[in-house]
C-alpha cells in the first residue's frame, strides 16, 4: 500500500500536478488523496483507474506489477518465452523480461531449414543488430543480398525491408537485438 502512494505522487510530481489538481480531476477530495498518497487509505478500483488515466500511466505500473521485473533481470535459458512462428519454419522467442522502459527487444531466431522471417521480423523506426549462432543465413536488404556465417554479424536500419532466410538443409540460430516496435 505504502509503495502505491509513492507511486501514485511520484507521478503526479513528474507531470509537475498539484495534489488538489489530480484530486479534483479524479472525482476526490484533497484530503483522501493525500491519505492515499501517505498510505493511509486505499482508493476503490474505480478511483485507482482514474489516477492512472489523468496521471498518464496504467493501474498495473501504479500497483507496481512491473517491478518484479525490473528487480529480476535474470532469465535463464529454460525460461525463455515462445513469441511465433511463421508457416516456413522460422520461430522466435523473447530472451528478457518485459518491461515498460526497455530500449531493445532482444529475440532468439530459430530458422528450420529454408526458412525466412518474414512476419516475424518486422520493418519499424529504430535499428537491429545481428549475430549468427549456429548455421548460415542471408540477409536481404531491399535489393541486396549478405551472405553470414556461424559468429558472424550484422547491423541494419529496421525501417528498411529486411528478410532473414535459412539457405541450408539445417536449422541456423540468430539472436537479434531491436528497437522495440510499437504496436
Amino acid at each position: 500500500m505504502k509503495r502505491l502512494g509513492e507511486r501514485i505522487k511520484r507521478k503526479r510530481e513528474e507531470m509537475h500536478l498539484q495534489l488538489n489538481e489530480l484530486a479534483k480531476k479524479v472525482g476526490i477530495s484533497s484530503s483522501a488523496l493525500s491519505q492515499i498518497e501517505k498510505a493511509k487509505a486505499l482508493p476503490s478500483i474505480t478511483n485507482l483507474k482514474l489516477i492512472s488515466v489523468h496521471l498518464h500511466t496504467t493501474v498495473g505500473e501504479l500497483i507496481g506489477e512491473n517491478d518484479v521485473l525490473a528487480n529480476n533481470p535474470l532469465v535463464r535459458f529454460d525460461d525463455i518465452s515462445f513469441v511465433e512462428e511463421n508457416q516456413s519454419g522460422c520461430s522466435s522467442y523473447l530472451l528478457s523480461n518485459h518491461g515498460p522502459n526497455k530500449h531493445m527487444d532482444t529475440l532468439l531466431l530459430k530458422l528450420k531449414a529454408n526458412a525466412n522471417s518474414e512476419g516475424v521480423v518486422h520493418k519499424h523506426p529504430g535499428q537491429t543488430f545481428l549475430f549468427v549462432l549456429q548455421g548460415e543465413v542471408v540477409v536481404s536488404l531491399d535489393d541486396t543480398t549478405y551472405a553470414l556465417k556461424k559468429n558472424d554479424s550484422f547491423y541494419l536500419n529496421s525501417n528498411v525491408s529486411h528478410t532473414i532466410l535459412n539457405p541450408t538443409s539445417t536449422e541456423s540460430d540468430v539472436l537479434l537485438v531491436s528497437t522495440p516496435s510499437v504496436g
